[in-house]
């Protein structure tokens, strides 16, 4: 039994020590790449192959890597770009896999995430960095101060991935209706006591029904660092949440339907507001309007506002995985994502539409003014107007306790 006891010992120190080399060599790989020139990484990076592991569902997306960024990449860089279809959550997957089989070489250079796959990813130390400080135009172009781009849902960013776009949670409304959008929620609140039935939100349980209350929720704690700062706390969440109860129950009865139902998602609440029978909507993407007006869905007279108490903003990242075989060319592409060029042809329709993570202040007069010159249709909201209003998400585990508590203190509340 000794002779196992000291075995077993020795595995475990054996276990430590092997952990503490291999975070050793992480922190020699950091503080080395950190101390290169930029100029040495992208000549590094220069005839390597740089392989993104990303969701393939969308077509626009897809073209817009395949057609724009690869070429553009191999012409300047000489990097092959691959794109690869997989899944977030596979990708972390595989990554748990190598990561336990101490696998130091895999074949990922960049993955595409955010939420709470950035969290599990972060707690399981399986992406590299801190990297964001060695980007040039990280520095050059990005809001390192704002709130969306140090926190992920609640998680803070410390430099592990870096924004690549963005969506802003907006209302919609007919402006033949509603001539005077409201500009607060006591505007709104207001608005729908004198416009009863013209105004709904879908059932919590779809993702901008919650992201609705979300807003509420940030409006009755008054102060979207102090839930940042305190995390999830259902205690916290408790004590400040009286406000938003109260106000969804005094709009209440003033709702479509005298808020006895709820369209249970945002496609049955646009289908009303196509109808007619709702004078808003709304949803987690300032643009969304354009491509119902274009298909005859959403009357023209369609219009976009925001609330100046803020305006939920979901910021999406690229990180570099611990065990990329190419760091350099992975920090070479992601610095090419993110110059005006790439931004603003991501932020045209033609390809994604997806709106832009640079700071408009932050640019010179001539990008300024390819910014502007963007089309992006007569309902999206200035890209300035809504950098002022954007807010961070928070802790993904207040949308459940959000969309519990609203049946017990809305809907099963007379």
């Amino acid at each position: 039994m000794k002779k196992i006891k000291i075995v077993g010992s020795m595995l475990i120190l054996l276990f430590v020590l092997t952990a503490c080399a291999n975070e050793s060599d992480r922190d020699k790989e950091t503080n080395s790449l950190q101390k290169m020139e930029w100029t040495d990484i992208e000549n590094e990076a220069e005839g390597t192959t740089v392989r993104m592991y990303m969701w393939g569902g969308d077509e626009g997306i897809n073209r817009y890597m395949d057609e724009w960024v690869a070429p553009r990449v191999e012409e300047k860089y000489g990097i092959t770009f691959e794109r690869v279809p997989m899944d977030t959550p596979e990708q972390l997957k595989k990554l748990i896999n190598e990561k336990r089989a101490n696998q130091t070489e895999g074949n990922m250079d960049i993955i595409w995430i955010n939420g709470e796959n950035f969290k599990n990813a972060k707690e399981n130390e399986l992406i590299y960095g801190p990297f964001t400080e060695i980007l040039p135009n990280v520095q050059k172009y990005v809001d390192m101060e704002a709130l969306d781009v140090q926190y992920d849902f609640g998680t803070e960013v410390e430099g592990l991935e870096v924004p690549w776009g963005k969506v802003q949670f907006a209302f919609q409304y007919n402006e033949e209706k509603v001539k005077n959008p409201p500009s607060t929620f006591e505007e709104l609140k207001q608005w729908v006591i004198e416009n009863p039935g013209k105004f709904t939100y879908p059932d919590p349980s779809d993702f901008s029904g919650n992201a609705f209350l979300r807003q509420l929720f940030y409006e009755s704690v008054g102060d979207v660092q102090k839930i940042l700062d305190t995390g999830y706390d259902e205690n916290f969440a408790k004590e400040n949440s009286q406000e938003m109860w109260e106000y969804l129950n005094e709009v209440k009865p003033y709702l479509w339907r005298e808020g006895k139902t709820y369209p249970n998602n945002l496609t049955e609440l646009d289908r009303l507001y196509s109808q007619g029978e709702v004078y808003m909507t709304m949803g987690y993407n300032e643009a969304r309007a354009e491509k119902f007006i274009e298909k005859g869905i959403f009357p023209e007279s369609t219009q976009s506002f925001i609330l100046e108490s803020g305006s939920i903003g979901n910021t999406h990242f690229l990180a570099i995985p611990f065990n990329s075989p190419n760091k350099q060319g992975a920090m070479t592409v992601i610095n090419f994502l993110l110059t005006p060029d790439a931004q603003l042809t991501k932020l045209d329709s033609t390809y994604w539409g997806d709106n832009t993570v640079l700071d408009p202040l932050k640019l010179s007069s001539e990008e300024k003014a390819s910014l502007e010159a963007i089309d992006r249709g007569d309902s999206v909201l200035p890209a300035e107007t809504l950098k002022k209003y954007i807010k961070p998400e928070i802790h993904a585990e207040y949308v459940t306790w959000l969309k519990e508590n609203w049946v017990n203190e809305v809907v099963q509340t007379k």
